[in-house]
């Protein structure tokens, strides 16, 4: 392949990689290629992303840099959301566990391509599991023939077990030197095994080579296992889809290839195959694998679903409103894969640190051995050994992968319950949250609200004072325009046409209408010179005393009347207001509505309400409560933007809105507010796990550091307290995969 004409960014799944420092093996690889710019490695989701220049490298010169080191590596698959196996990645020639047949150095992508029976296949059908078997039959075979042998060659079978175990693990560590990075775990083996053959340890060299085959198996199996939360939620994405020709004929086609406008036939049992909307049929709909809620509900004609969901009940035909790739669940998908590249700080620093530990070991090590028996005469012999053992135990993957491991099962936990987390760096600033603070309309209530009731001026009637203002809200998203146009509509009433029409935040709306303009929101915000006349002072009052809010109505200057609207607080707010205050934080509400609509519904519920709030007082507001601690806000993804972004962590309320998906750092897509303390309670146990593993890694390397010096544990003991390390943490961070935090909460 030649080098590209122009800068082009290539994405490629990358098979083997188990811990951080696999990660960082193919960046390494990758980077110093002339022309590569923006690596990405993601280790959960198998994938390599970078960008190449005009004229430089091209992208079969970056597989091959990938192959040199001991990856597999293929193009990436179509879908959003597969896993290890579903695209391709291929064997390679080594023990990598990523097939191990010897034969991917060479292959063309079809060749590596993975079937799907590949997909969680047995340990010892994995290029890892065969390289266990076989050193551990060498090792076998090596004790039953020492024993046949006289004793002055009975380690001779070891030797040759330990060299041809040792082979694929040299030439790795030879290829990872040539790349630039000479302090990796398969070059201290290699020294460790082969120094032990050098002091005559033929016995212990072999063990040690088994045992690292072992650790690999295990951390290739642990990794497998992290990433089955992920796989899991491509699942369920269908892969095909039933769909009515125009003569009436059902034919299915592959759920990616759906358009909008097309009309699917969903059978009882079946998953959605794409967002649509229902227009016949009417059938309970179990939407837990989108939004986590476990009850099913009915939807019928003129309902939306959602891809991922399941019909019940009966049999639905639908309209695909979303294309396949862009379902809300796809989406989901992909952006917890996304998450998952956004690495915590904790995370970052842990790679910086590892790249100055590697090296520090090595120099230890050298001390070790030379230092003793030059410095007090100690033995050569014994000091080697104990250097030997030291660099194995001074590998850093245990410290590497504890923190990616976490954040993993963390998402995946999240997004299976209806908790979307937008990355590591996310998780840790909310776990160290104080302050919350919520919207009012459509967060804290239902964002149902309804027209209460009208009070026209000037001798207007109600109906004059609603068509008007539903004309200026149409086509708004507003709950209060909602509200507004539901009335009118059962009203019946027609609409006349608005020109010019413009969204106020924070304010209201104006357009003109039949050559007038006409102003429509909160008294407070009313354009100047509008008289506040006793009539009109009055009906405001009465509305907002009975916890309403009043939408002023105004043409050319003049009051044309008052319409009253109410929202009632969500079923679950003050259970979600007091399990805040048990774990510790300060909740406020803020809103632009009037100060005693505000108070009707915040203090019921046991929260401080700032009312009469603009865009900027939000603003304002979020970050006087920065400087009191981390902050929250809470919104409906849609209104509440600039303080979303503002606060530390911004989290939209909404089941897969757009904008509930996209903009904000999180989302609560099952609409409930006791979601945003569970979602707190999970960032917090994801950052407890990952102390608890950073500890366990660093305590063990600690232990075993001096024990290996002192003499008091050896090889053998040295290379499976590192593998049991890596074992513990990632099997500590799986934990997190069945954590529930609503269920927390109640125990």
């Amino acid at each position: 392949m030649t080098a590209l004409t122009s800068p082009r960014t290539f994405e490629w799944t990358v098979t083997g990689m188990d811990c951080g420092s696999c990660a960082g093996k193919v960046r390494g690889a990758v980077e110093r290629l002339p022309g590569v710019d923006e690596v990405e490695v993601s280790l959960m989701r198998e994938k390599l992303r970078l960008r190449l220049e005009a004229g430089t490298s091209s992208p079969s010169e970056v597989e091959a840099a990938v192959r040199a080191v001991g990856f597999g590596i293929g193009p990436a698959g179509p879908q959003a959301g597969q896993g290890a196996g579903q695209a391709a990645g291929g064997d390679c020639d080594c023990h990598c566990g990523c097939g191990g047949s010897g034969a991917a150095a060479d292959a063309g992508p079809a060749d590596r391509a993975a079937t799907p029976d590949q997909e969680g296949r047995s340990w010892y059908r994995t290029g890892r599991g065969r390289f266990v078997l076989a050193t551990g039959a060498l090792l076998a075979a090596s004790w039953a023939v020492g024993l046949a042998l006289p004793a002055s060659l009975a380690g001779l079978p070891f030797v040759l077990a330990c060299l041809i175990g040792l082979a694929p693990v040299a030439r790795r560590a030879w290829s990872l030197a040539r790349a630039g990075m000479p302090f990796t775990i398969e070059m201290l083996m290699t020294l460790a095994a082969t120094g032990a053959l050098v002091i005559g340890a033929a016995q212990e060299a072999a063990m040690v080579v088994f045992l690292f085959a072992v650790g690999e198996l295990l951390e290739a199996v642990a990794a497998d296992r992290a990433r089955a939360g992920i796989r899991a939620l491509s699942a369920l994405v269908p892969r095909s889809a039933r769909i009515e020709e125009a003569d009436g004929r059902v034919r299915e086609i592959a759920a990616a290839d759906l358009v909008p406008g097309q009309r699917m036939l969903v059978r009882p049992g079946d998953r959605i195959p794409a967002d649509g909307t229902i227009f016949e049929g009417v059938s309970g709909i179990d939407e837990s694998p989108v939004t986590g809620e476990s009850l099913p509900v009915t939807r019928g004609p003129g309902d939306t679903v959602r891809a991922g969901s399941i019909a019940t009940e009966a049999a639905l035909r639908v309209e695909v409103t979303r294309a396949g790739e862009d379902s809300t669940i796809a989406r989901i998908v992909r952006l917890v894969e996304e998450a998952e590249a956004a690495r915590a700080p904790t995370e970052r620093f842990i790679d910086r640190f590892s790249r100055y530990y590697m090296p520090v070991i090595v120099g230890l090590a050298a001390l070790v051995a030379v230092v003793p028996p030059l410095a007090f005469g100690q033995d050569w012999g014994t000091f080697i050994y104990r250097a030997l053992a030291l660099l194995l135990i001074g590998c850093p993957c245990a410290l590497v992968i504890s923190v990616p491991a976490t954040i993993a099962s963390a998402l995946s936990s999240g997004a299976r319950r209806g908790l979307l987390i937008k990355g590591g760096a996310v998780i840790e600033t909310l776990a160290k949250v104080e302050n919350i603070a919520f919207d009012k309309t459509g967060t804290l209530t239902e964002g149902r609200p309804q027209v209460t009731g009208i009070v026209p001026l000037e001798g207007r009637a109600a109906d004059e004072v609603l068509r008007l203002a539903g004309a200026v809200e149409t086509g708004s998203s507003h709950p209060l325009a909602r509200a507004i146009l539901a009335a009118a509509e059962a009203r019946g009433l027609e609409l006349p046409q608005a020109r010019g029409a413009r969204s106020l935040p924070g304010r209201g709306a104006e357009a003109e209408v039949a050559g007038a303009s006409i102003w429509v929101g909160a008294p407070a915000h009313a354009p100047e010179g509008i008289g506040t006349g006793q009539e009109m002072a009055a009906a405001v009052a009465e509305i907002e005393e009975r916890g309403g809010s009043a939408v002023l109505v105004v043409a050319e200057g003049h009051a044309l009347g008052v319409i009253g609207l109410a929202d009632a607080p969500r079923a679950d707010a003050a259970e979600a207001v007091a399990e805040l205050a048990g774990m510790g934080l300060r909740a406020v509400m803020l809103t632009g509505d009037n100060p005693r609509a505000a108070r009707a519904i915040a203090e019921p519920l046991g929260l401080e309400p700032r009312a009469e709030l603009l865009p900027e007082d939000k603003l304002a507001a979020i970050a006087e409560m920065a400087d009191r601690g981390g902050v929250a806000m809470i919104g409906d993804g849609i209104n509440d933007a600039p303080a979303l972004k503002r606060a530390g962590v911004g989290i939209a309320m909404g089941a897969g809105s757009d904008v509930a998906l996209e903009t904000a750092d999180a989302a609560l897509l099952r609409n409930r507010v006791t979601d945003a303390p569970a979602m707190i309670r999970l960032s917090r146990a994801a950052m407890h796990t990952i102390h608890q593993n950073v500890a366990l890694a660093l305590g063990l390397k600690a232990l075993f550091l001096v024990t290996s010096v002192t003499g008091l544990t050896g090889l053998w003991m040295a290379v499976l307290a590192d593998t049991g390390a890596t074992v513990l943490v990632t099997a500590n961070a799986l934990r997190l995969l069945a954590f529930d935090p609503r269920r927390a909460a109640r125990d």
